[in-house]
């Protein structure tokens, strides 16, 4: 059974079942003893998405269940494989409500602030209590629709000085189709947008372990629309990038991009930008916006344990106790762990410090879309007065 130490707001339940009847099952099972104002479950592509979604539905009647398929979960034990995690909200520290973004081929920024408009409008109704305390936004996207910039875009506008986080839904390595769940049902080119307001503090957050270094490349011919770099510095893309990179041009993989990303600058920032694979022709599709004239600059990793123990030694000093790190963490992090074969120590870590959610196709924080980054939202216990 679920237990939920006093003070704790969230209520976390997994299952390794054989099918998505039994998964659901087993989450009802954990999750019963608790009145739940919101779930999100994050799903292994192993399981079939659409019956998981109606079986949840079913199961939990009323209280709002969304979610997406991964291309790996983080449980309470760490990173696993074949796994469903889910998250329950109690109603006693938060108000939550969400909704589909659907057709995502043919979204309208505007159309997309106006929804978020109303959802603001209708967490306010429901519970207006709640609704003036802490809140937070979580926006979960189809992997695979290339319009995550648009849609992150247009939801920060809406949400002003709300935080975001979230991130694309994965389908393991396979990369062919992967779902957005809400309402019973499961999505294709769709998002989920969920508001939470809380009397917990909480923080978001976003870090990644790369330095940019002196080298460039320009994107000097491009299929913007499909995510796809034709030439790097007027030089075939996959051989310029190998050759930039020193990787040799028939080692160009998942493991390879995940250990030599690039970067672009905003405002002073960097920001990684993955490439998914390279293609036949040897262009190489991203999991980024790009655009001819975009400048990238090589990076180098640096050690990730450190930069953890910065990012979570600081929120700790901030909000007191963690009870739950709500974790969106890309796919190629894990995949260069696994590389450099820290995968291991990096899951302990991520066991030890309550960390929870899944490896991504990409990551949403405020108002960008990045890669090869780890985001989410740390909630904390309740505080209670000093004697």
């Amino acid at each position: 059974m679920n237990l939920v130490s006093e003070g704790a707001g969230v209520a976390v339940a997994t299952a390794w079942s054989l099918g998505a009847h039994a998964a659901a099952a087993e989450l009802a099972r954990q999750l019963a003893p608790h009145d739940l104002a919101g779930l999100v479950v994050f799903v292994s592509p192993d399981y079939d998405a659409a019956t998981f979604a109606a079986e949840m539905a079913r199961r939990f009647g009323a209280t709002p269940v969304v979610g997406c398929t991964t291309a790996g979960e983080i449980t309470p034990d760490g990173w696993s494989d074949g796994a469903v995690v889910a998250i329950g909200f109690l109603r006693q520290h938060f108000a939550f409500i969400a909704r589909p973004i659907l057709d995502l081929a043919n979204f309208h920024v505007e159309a997309g602030r106006e929804l978020t408009k109303q959802l603001r409008a209708e967490l306010s109704a429901a519970r207006p209590g709640f609704a003036g305390r802490g809140l937070f936004g979580l926006l979960l996207v189809d992997g695979l629709c290339r319009r995550e910039e648009a849609v992150v875009t247009a939801v920060q506008m809406a949400l002003d000085e709300i935080p975001l986080v979230g991130g694309s839904a994965g389908d393991g390595l396979r990369f062919e189709r992967t779902f957005v769940i809400h309402g019973g049902r499961a999505y294709t080119d769709a998002a989920v947008l969920a508001l939470a307001a809380t009397d917990l503090p909480f923080k978001t957050f976003r870090a990644d372990n790369f330095e940019p270094t002196g080298v460039k490349m320009v994107v000097t011919e491009a299929d913007v629309e499909k995510r796809i770099v034709k030439e790097l510095n007027a030089e075939p893309a996959a051989k310029e990038y190998a050759r930039v990179c020193g990787i040799l041009d028939d080692t160009l993989d998942a493991f390879a991009f995940a250990s030599h990303p690039v970067v672009v600058t905003i405002g002073g920032q960097h920001f990684v930008r993955s490439i998914q694979r390279v293609n036949p022709d040897g262009s190489l599709s991203f999991f980024c916006a790009i655009d001819e004239g975009l400048v990238f600059t090589a990076a180098r990793r640096r050690d990730p344990f450190e930069g953890l123990a910065t990012l979570f030694g600081g929120i700790e000093e901030e909000l007191g106790e963690v009870d739950l790190y709500l974790g969106f963490d890309c796919v190629l992090r894990r995949l260069a762990a696994e590389r450099e074969q820290i995968a291991q120590p990096m899951s302990k870590l991520y066991r030890a410090k309550r960390v929870v959610g899944f490896n991504t196709y990409g990551e949403q924080y405020t108002s960008m879309h990045v890669n090869q980054t780890f985001t989410g939202v740390a909630i904390g216990r309740k505080r209670t007065a000093a004697p």
